[in-house]
């Protein structure tokens, strides 16, 4: 997907890739927070919420080139897009909100954190990959600055009190339910970044852009089909200050995650290779720490600290591990 990093070339490419990974890990952080912001509504209106606004945005946006863009797409693409939208968008989404609510951020930040574990092991299995024993050191780092995010979380009675705090979250159940979600979570998006990737690399006749805009409008019309099943699952019986909040923060996610985040991480998928694509990732785990931390008002303790120069060294040991590989083939933008 991209070319080596040791060369002018391949710093051309992998320079402004981590740039968009950072970015959108900054963006997509922000998905900790809303479910906490919003406690009295359901995962599932959240996720309804947030993609039929970006489902809209997104659809007066291609609207201009819709017709060209269909005369692009093949049948296999629209299924990459169906499957794509449900994993990475609105299945995701109802998990990691459902997550947060139950288990809290910390918990939910720590199985999140093993992504970029799951993705490069997959990804070093592409042809002209880094070898995963070169990628050892990397995963190693990353796996102990994600058990350092969790830890207060296995060790509730370490944190202060706080409405966002495990010990604050109701019973051992629920947080057995918000663990088990978090996990759901991890599937489904490990499955989305992969296929992503891969059918960013394949797709090479439709910009990252319109990808992007592309997914919104499939997103859309799956959030437009859950509506029933929401208005089943939940009494709509909330005050008009709660359907405003609701409003509220479903526009802000959509314009700030799902639109420019996706952006950012379409593009960067472009430039860098699957083994990249994993640690970057990271950031998402470290943003939804940070934001966490200034939600909860407190300082991050030692090993939040320890966590976040592990995280570090992970990606800069990663990187590392590509300088002088031989490139692999890929599409540019």
């Amino acid at each position: 997907m991209t070319a080596s990093i040791a060369t002018p070339s391949g710093d051309h490419r992998t320079l402004p890739g981590i740039a968009c990974g950072i970015g959108a890990g900054a963006l997509w952080g922000l998905v900790f927070l809303a479910p906490a912001m919003v406690p009295g509504i359901s995962p599932l209106l959240l996720a309804i919420g947030r993609y039929l606004a970006y489902g809209a945005i997104s659809a007066v946006l291609i609207a201009p080139r819709w017709r060209v863009l269909l005369s692009l797409l093949e049948r296999r693409d629209w299924l990459s897009l169906v499957w794509l939208s449900l994993a990475g968008n609105t299945l995701y989404y109802i998990l990691l909100s459902t997550a947060v609510q139950k288990a809290g951020i910390a918990t939910t930040s720590l199985v999140i954190g093993f992504l970029p574990v799951a993705v490069t092991i997959i990804g070093s299995r592409d042809r002209h990959a880094v070898p995963l024993r070169r990628l050892l050191p990397s995963l190693l780092l990353c796996m102990a600055g994600v058990v350092c995010i969790g830890w207060q979380a296995l060790a509730p009675s370490a944190l202060a009190p706080s409405a966002l705090a495990p010990s604050a979250l109701a019973s051992a159940g629920q947080r057995g339910l918000g663990f088990a979600c978090a996990i759901g979570a991890l599937i489904a998006w490990t499955a989305y970044a992969v296929g992503n990737a891969r059918a960013l690399t394949r797709i090479d006749r439709v910009s990252a852009h319109d990808w992007n805009l592309l997914m919104g409008v499939v997103t859309g019309a799956q959030a437009l089909l859950l509506i029933p099943l929401g208005a089943l699952a939940e009494p709509l019986r909330h005050t008009p200050t709660v359907w405003a909040q609701l409003a509220g923060m479903s526009l802000a996610v959509a314009v700030i995650a799902s639109f420019c985040g996706n952006a950012l991480w379409n593009r960067m998928s472009r430039l860098l290779p699957l083994t990249m694509v994993g640690q970057m990732i990271l950031f998402e785990t470290l943003f939804a720490l940070l934001y966490g931390l200034l939600w909860e008002h407190r300082l991050p303790l030692p090993l939040e600290v320890a966590a976040f120069a592990l995280v570090t060294a992970s990606v800069l040991t990663c990187i590392a591990a590509h300088r002088g590989h031989a490139p692999a083939e890929g599409h540019g933008l």
